[in-house]
């Protein structure tokens, strides 16, 4: 038989842990993070077309979501940077006002760093702030005009940011980058594979992951990237710990974690005294990432920014107060957290425009606490567990971003999140891993009760709390 006639297997991505965790810029990683990045690669696809040098225009559409909740989200913002030529990784954070203004006053911005082009704001970054049917909530479409194609497209795209900073291109069955689960040694899709490999194979979950890992990458470039996370994710805490002020957008919301941390530095009675002080230290860590984040500062998605306090919060108390870690616990929390991640990336969403917020907050606190147990010395088991009744507790979790700005909320639901998920650590391991709820069907159902959330409650800001309280 002709070998091009013959049925193909169908092509399972592999979601690694530094597709997991990316360093990025906040308040969105979906609306952010992901826009930058559809910019950076339709600028390669004109790159590629050898049209970028004859470009006179670019026009984006964006809709759903993105249109309804982007301006409050940095969306239009993080287009500017990405037709620019800057990176989620790689722009200087502090440095993006500025340049944004500067775009704005001479109406005018640099095609990739080096093609200059006028850009109008009022008609070449147009809001589609309605609903439309059949289309991913999170949909930007762009359009390159030359001289010879002023009045229809020469070259246009349409992508979709589909959570956690990760974007598909309409019209292709997956990105360039994507890795292959059949390129591994332990592929999964489901938990129920997972633990099937650790049984049949004696390992746990953590090195399943990094012998997986090790498929695209040696493990002294593991070790250093898995190092280079937790790095980024401390000195978010730092900063946010230090960094006095009110948060931008309108809400006035005031920084809270500078006065906490100063709170909890100076105390000078025992910490047995008040057992809960533990809890406050976890409660600092995940508000200083998140009002980074809404800051729009230096974040690591973890799965997504919406989100990426609970596992730096949860890192943070394990190196603080549990004993014996060193980097290669934090480097097997992360591999854990990322497993467990994908389960979901592949198997449900982790996009609060999807799915509600039980994809961003739910999906990191279950992330978080197996996690926690497999550092902790778990059995793949009671990480299941741990996993599952993160997500369990976190099921109909709505996303309603006041104004939608990622603040309120969000930056204290991080802080609830990070608590319970070591408490769904806690629970699991003192059990023996058996349990009710399988991992795989909280997933589903997950899923399930996102397809039946309103759209309202989708990270639209048009029901919930964004509506229902004073912006005053």
């Amino acid at each position: 038989m002709n070998r091009s006639t013959e049925p193909q297997e169908p092509l399972i991505p592999y979601f690694g842990v530094f597709d997991l965790f990316k360093i990025g810029i906040g308040p969105s990683s979906s609306h952010s993070v992901g826009p930058m990045r559809a910019a950076e690669a339709f600028l390669d696809e004109l790159r590629d077309s050898d049209l970028l040098q004859h470009v006179k225009r670019v026009q984006i559409d964006l809709y759903g979501s993105l249109a309804l909740t982007g301006l409050g989200h940095q969306t239009d913002a993080a287009l500017l940077m990405g037709l620019q030529g800057e990176t989620p990784d790689q722009i200087d954070t502090d440095t993006v006002a500025t340049k944004v203004a500067a775009i704005r006053e001479s109406q005018r911005l640099t095609l990739a760093g080096e093609h200059p082009i006028s850009f109008r704001e009022t008609t070449d970054l147009v809001m589609n702030r309605r609903t439309v049917k059949g289309m991913h909530p999170n949909t930007m479409h762009f359009s390159a005009f030359t001289d010879t194609s002023p009045d229809s497209p020469a070259v246009e795209a349409t992508f979709l940011s589909i959570g956690g900073g990760f974007i598909h291109r309409e019209g292709r069955t997956g990105m360039a980058q994507e890795k292959c689960s059949s390129e591994v040694p332990y592929p999964f899709t489901s938990a129920n594979e997972l633990l099937q490999h650790c049984e049949q194979h004696q390992i746990s979950i953590n090195e399943l992951a990094l012998a997986n890992e090790r498929t695209f990458r040696s493990h002294e470039e593991i070790q250093a990237g898995l190092q280079r996370i937790w790095t980024v994710m401390q000195e978010c805490v730092e900063k946010g710990c230090h960094t006095e002020g009110i948060l931008p957008g309108g809400l006035n919301v005031e920084r809270r974690a500078p006065a906490l941390y100063q709170s909890l530095t100076q105390r000078t009675e025992p910490m047995d005294r008040d057992p809960l002080c533990v809890m406050d230290w976890v409660d600092l860590y995940a508000l200083a990432v998140n009002e980074e984040n809404a800051a729009g500062g230096r974040i690591v998605t973890a799965p997504t920014n919406g989100a990426a306090g609970i596992i730096p919060a949860v890192l943070h108390y394990l190196q603080r107060f549990c004993p014996n870690v060193t980097d290669e616990t934090i480097e097997r929390f992360l591999l854990t957290a990322a497993v467990i991640g994908s389960l979901y990336k592949r198997n449900a969403s982790i996009s609060g425009a999807e799915v509600g917020c039980q994809g961003e907050v739910g999906v990191a606190c279950s992330m978080a606490a197996g996690a926690l147990t497999d550092a902790l010395g778990g059995t793949p088991h009671q990480v299941e567990e741990a996993a599952e009744i993160g997500m369990e507790h976190n099921l109909g979790l709505t996303c309603d971003p006041i104004k939608g700005l990622v603040q309120v909320p969000c930056i204290e639901r991080n802080a609830m999140g990070a608590v319970k998920a070591i408490n769904a650590s806690r629970l699991a391991l003192r059990g023996d891993g058996k349990h009710f709820v399988s991992l795989d069907r909280v997933i589903r159902v997950m899923k399930r009760t996102g397809a039946d959330m309103s759209a309202r409650y989708k990270e639209t800001s048009r029901g919930g709390l964004a509506v229902n309280i004073s912006e005053c």
